[in-house]
C-alpha cells in the first residue's frame, strides 16, 4: 500500500519533544515492517529541512537525510502540477491550508494513496486515512 509521509509526520519522528514523538517512532516502524510504499514529494522535503534546521539542528538533518530520506520515494513537483496545487490553494480559501499541502494532496492522489503518515489534520479532511 502506498503511503503518503508529510512533514508533520517526519518533524515528530525526528523531535524527542513533540507531543506525537511515541506515536510517529511507532507508525514508522510498522510502515517499514510492512513494507509500505512510502512517497513524499520535493515541496515536503523543502519544508521539512527549513523546519528541522531551525528547531532541531544540523544533526537533525544529517538524521533525516542519512537514515529517513533514503527510505522513502520523492515525486518532484513539475509545472502542471504546481499549478495545480495553487489552484486548490486559491479555491480553497483556507488561511491555514499551504501550497505544500495542495500539492501533497495532489501526488498523493496521483499515486492512489490511500493513508497518510501525517499530523495534519487537512490529510484527514481529503479523505486520507491516518497510517
Amino acid at each position: 500500500m502506498t503511503v503518503f509521509v508529510d512533514t508533520s509526520a517526519l518533524l515528530a519522528l525526528l523531535d524527542a519533544d513533540e507531543a506525537r514523538h511515541g506515536e510517529a517512532v511507532e507508525t514508522w516502524r510498522r510502515l517499514l515492517h510492512d513494507d509500505h510504499r512510502l512517497i513524499t514529494s520535493n515541496y515536503v522535503l523543502v519544508e521539512t529541512y527549513a523546519l528541522v534546521q531551525r528547531r532541531l539542528g544540523s544533526d537533525a538533518v544529517d538524521e533525516l537525510a542519512s537514515h529517513v530520506l533514503p527510505l522513502i520515494e520523492v515525486d518532484w513537483i513539475d509545472q502542471p502540477l504546481h499549478d495545480a496545487a495553487v489552484s486548490a490553494l486559491i479555491t480553497a480559501r483556507q488561511r491555514d491550508l499551504s501550497l505544500v499541502d495542495c500539492a501533497s494532496f495532489e501526488v498523493a492522489r496521483r499515486a492512489r494513496a490511500r493513508k497518510a503518515f501525517a499530523f495534519d489534520r487537512h490529510f484527514t479532511a481529503r479523505g486520507l486515512v491516518p497510517a
